[in-house]
C-alpha cells in the first residue's frame, strides 16, 4: 500500500520567505538609517516622525512595485518557456521524448530505463514532465507576483514601524541611541527567525544582517552630523 510522505521540506517556503525577510530587513535598515541621519542633523522630533512615516509609505510602495515587476518578469519567462514546450509537444513528440530520455540518462539511468520513464511520464503529463525535468519549474517555485508584492510591502511596513516606535518612545536627547540599539536588536531577531525558518545557521545569519544594518546606520549618522541641517 502506498503511504504518502510525511516529511516536511523547506523549499516550499523559499519564495515567500525571501520576499518577507528582504522586506522586513529593508524596512528596519532604511527607516532606522533615515531616522538616525535626520536625528544626527538635530531635527526636531516632529520632523523626525513625519520623515519616518513618509519613509514607511514610500518604501512599502517601492518594495511592492519592485517585487511585482521583478516576479512578473520571471512569470512571463516561465509562461513563454511553457508555451514553447507546448508547441514542441504538439509537433514533435518523438523528439521531445528523446530529449527527456537524454535528461534521465545524464542523471544516471540506463538508456533503456530512461526511455521507459520518459514514455510513461509523457503519457501521464507530457507538459508537466518537461516543465519539471527540462525547465526546472515546479509548483513550489512558480512565480507569484501578487503574493511576493504583498509580502514585501507588508513586511517592509512592519519592519519600518519598529525603529519609528523606538524614536517615539525615546527620551529627549536619546533618539540616536534608542533607534540604533533597538534597530540592531530587531535585525538580530529577524536574522535568527529567518535562519530558523530556512534551517540555516542562526549565528551567521544574525551577524550578517546586524553588520550591514550597523554600517548603513553609521554612514547616515555621519552624513547627518556633517551637514548639521534639517533635510
Amino acid at each position: 500500500m502506498f503511504h504518502p510522505s510525511l516529511e516536511r521540506h523547506r523549499t516550499g517556503s523559499v519564495g515567500w520567505l525571501r520576499a518577507s525577510v528582504m522586506g522586513a530587513n529593508d524596512g528596519i535598515v532604511s527607516t532606522a538609517s533615515l531616522l538616525i541621519g535626520i536625528a544626527a542633523a538635530d531635527a526636531p522630533r516632529e520632523v523626525l516622525l513625519m520623515t519616518g512615516v513618509a519613509g514607511i509609505v514610500a518604501g512599502a510602495m517601492s518594495m511592492a512595485a519592485g517585487e511585482y515587476v521583478s516576479v512578473s518578469s520571471q512569470a512571463d519567462s516561465e509562461r513563454a518557456d511553457l508555451e514553447r514546450e507546448r508547441h514542441e509537444l504538439a509537433h514533435d513528440v518523438p523528439g521531445e521524448q528523446a530529449e527527456l530520455t537524454q535528461i534521465y540518462v545524464r542523471r544516471g539511468l540506463q538508456p533503456e530505463l530512461a526511455q521507459q520513464v520518459a514514455v510513461q511520464l509523457m503519457a501521464h503529463d507530457a507538459l508537466g514532465a518537461h516543465a519539471r525535468d527540462e525547465l526546472g519549474l515546479s509548483e513550489l517555485a512558480v512565480a507569484r507576483p501578487v503574493q511576493a508584492a504583498l509580502a514585501s510591502a507588508a513586511t517592509f511596513a512592519l519592519g519600518a514601524a519598529l525603529p519609528l516606535l523606538a524614536a517615539l518612545l525615546a527620551p529627549d536627547g536619546r533618539v540616536l541611541a534608542w533607534v540604533g540599539a533597538g534597530s540592531l536588536l530587531f535585525l538580530a531577531l529577524l536574522g535568527g527567525v529567518a535562519a530558523r525558518a530556512g534551517a540555516a545557521p542562526v549565528g551567521r545569519a544574525t551577524l550578517r544582517v546586524t553588520f550591514w544594518g550597523a554600517l548603513a546606520m553609521a554612514l547616515t549618522a555621519a552624513v547627518g552630523a556633517a551637514f548639521g541641517a534639517v533635510v
